[in-house]
Order: structure tokens, then sequence, then C-alpha cells
């Protein structure tokens, strides 16, 4: 749901979709959860090479593909293409590629989280609620009495402290914290963040928009308030078992319709194949949405396609987008199976 939700934003623009679903916290929350997974089951030195393996293999190729591109462009690239390679900051390039490189940004503060992880999740399990409290501060200080500092380091620090909360909630997820909780009492916390978060937006426009990508502090309290529910209120192993045993019992005239297996494979086909391409869905969506423009500008040249077709449509540009995206995943993403040491797949 999150890759989706990013594709669309980045197709449409819309800004209320940030309230919605805030997927980058949710992406965040996410893999804090899998990189606590990691070190509870091996050392922090082999989970930090596995993760910077998987992560910047996939990024060296879309770095060599994208780079190339601009330096055809007339792209001069100076001492901090080297962040191409290890992007502690953000990667640089030109005005022609912005659209493609500006994504970096997640995969740069994932990179710090993943560093800094094998010293926080410590220090989050000596006092997790204390530790989840103090993460609100930097984003709280930055957004009220201090500017963002100019440049890669405050880029860094502003996306680091938008997300720590969340980052962290994957820990709590993953280490039971959350489910020790009540839930009214969870419901009673993130009530307020998200209504907070709005306050500010509605409080803070910027260019009279109330985007969230453009108000850290919004962004912070909103998307904190709503991973926390997510998690939190999700449906229990458990409870999720009892309610099928119950369904599977209950009397009744007829059982479930003969296409719901056929649909949950189909969804659970689609998920595994999101999850194991994850990155290569990422980090190509926005150069399959570039390349949308010129193949949908041949189309007016087919006088059937110009006459059947909506080519004026920004719904026909997310479907040619999402076209070139699995052409994306079947033709580069066994790039992520050789990172991840598995055996190279089409198609996980």
């Amino acid at each position: 749901m999150a890759l989706i939700r990013v594709v669309t934003y980045h197709t449409f623009e819309w800004p209320w979709l940030g309230y919605v679903f805030p997927s980058m916290g949710v992406m965040f929350a996410l893999a804090g959860s899998l990189m606590a997974r990691s070190l509870r089951r091996r050392p922090p030195v082999a989970v930090l090479r596995g993760r910077l393996r998987r992560l910047l293999i996939p990024l060296w190729l879309f770095g060599l593909v994208v780079g190339t591109a601009m330096l055809a462009h007339g792209w001069s690239p100076g001492w901090d293409a080297a962040l191409w390679v290890l992007p502690v900051g953000d990667p640089p390039g030109d005005a022609w590629g912005e659209q493609a490189w500006a994504v970096l940004w997640y995969l740069r503060a994932y990179l710090w989280f993943v560093l800094l992880s094998p010293a926080l999740l410590p220090l989050f399990r000596r006092a997790p609620l204390p530790v989840l409290a103090l993460s609100l501060v930097p984003a709280l200080l930055l957004g009220t009495v201090h500017d963002v500092p100019e440049g890669r380091i405050g880029s860094a620090v502003s996306d680091a402290s938008v997300f720590l909360f969340c980052w962290l909630l994957g820990f709590a997820h993953r280490e039971g914290v959350l489910d020790r909780l009540p839930r009214a009492g969870v419901a009673a916390v993130a009530a307020p963040l998200m209504a907070a978060g709005a306050w500010w937006a509605a409080a803070h426009p910027v260019d009279g928009s109330f985007d969230l990508d453009d108000i850290p502090l919004a962004q912070t309290l909103w998307s904190a308030g709503f991973v926390l529910l997510l998690l939190r209120l999700r449906p229990s192993p458990g409870r999720r078992g009892k309610a099928a045993g119950a369904a599977c019992s209950a009397p009744g005239p007829a059982g479930p319709p003969e296409h719901a297996p056929v649909l949950r494979r189909a969804a659970a086909r689609t998920v595994t194949v999101l999850n194991a391409r994850a990155v290569t869905v990422y980090l190509w969506h926005e150069v399959a949405l570039m390349a949308s423009v010129p193949l949908i500008d041949l189309m007016w040249q087919v006088p059937a396609l110009e006459r059947h077709l909506p080519l004026e449509s920004v719904w026909l540009q997310f479907g040619v987008a999402w076209v070139l995206i699995a052409v994306a995943v079947v033709s580069l993403g066994w790039v992520e199976d050789v990172a991840a040491r598995r055996g190279p797949r089409l198609l996980p």
C-alpha cells in the first residue's frame, strides 16, 4: 500500500494523500521492525553488512543508468559524486534528472537509521516509552525553536528527526511493546498527535498548500499518530485465527465465494513480488513517470490510439507508469536477489 501510495502521489500530487496514508512513515516503521528482528537473530556487523549490500547494489545500478543519462545531457559531477557509492548525504545530479534522483532522500535516511540501529535498539530496550517520547523532541525543536540547517547536513538532520519516532515504533512493534499497551490508551495518545499535526499544517501552509511533505513538524506528528494506530490496532494473529475458525464453523446457507481463494492467492502473490522488489519499485518509479511522457507523445501519432485513448488524462500516465514499473521489476529486479545472495529470478 505504501509503494502504491508513493507512485500515486508522485503522479497526481494530491496533497490530501499524505493524510489518508502517510506512506513514508509506514515504510520507516516496517523497516525499523525488520531491522530489530535481524539484530535479534544475528550480530550487528553481519546485519549491517547485509543491509548495506541489499541497499547499495540496486542503488549502484540505478546510479549507473541515471548518471550516464545525466552525463549525456551535460552534467559535470564533482567530488560529491562519491555519494552515489555511499549515500550518507544526498547524491548530486543535474536539473534534467532531478525527478529521478530526488527520491534518493529516503535511501539516505534509511541508511543512517540502519547505521544507528545497533546503538538505538539497546537504548530503546532499556526504556522503551521514554525513548519513544524523547524521539519527538528533535522535530519539535527544529519546527518551533531552531530553523533546519542548510545543505546536505540539514536535509539529513531534518529527515531523521521527522521519521525517528516511526523507526522506533518499528522497534516497539517487533519487541512486543505495543501489544502490551491497552488499545484505548494508544488511541488516546495517537489522536492528539494527529490532531496536533493537522493543526500545525493548517497554521503553517507552504505557498497555500497543506501538503505534509512540505511541513516537517506536521508530517512528524501526523505520521507518528497514524503509524501508532496502525501497528497497535491491527488484528493480532490469535484474533485472526479465532475469527477464521469461527467463520469456518458458523452455520449458514452458503460458504465463502468460490473465487475467494483465487483472489487471496493473487493478493498474496502481489504482496510477495512487491516485498521482494520494493527497492526496485521505489528507485525506478520516477524514471517510469518520466519515460511515460514521451511514450504518450508517440501515441498521439497513432490515429487509433488518439481516437480511443484519453491521451490527455493523467490517469493514462499513471497506467503507463505502472506498465513501465513492471518492466523494471522483470528486467532489473533480479539485482535485489543478487544483493540478497539469492539466485536471480525474473519474479520471486
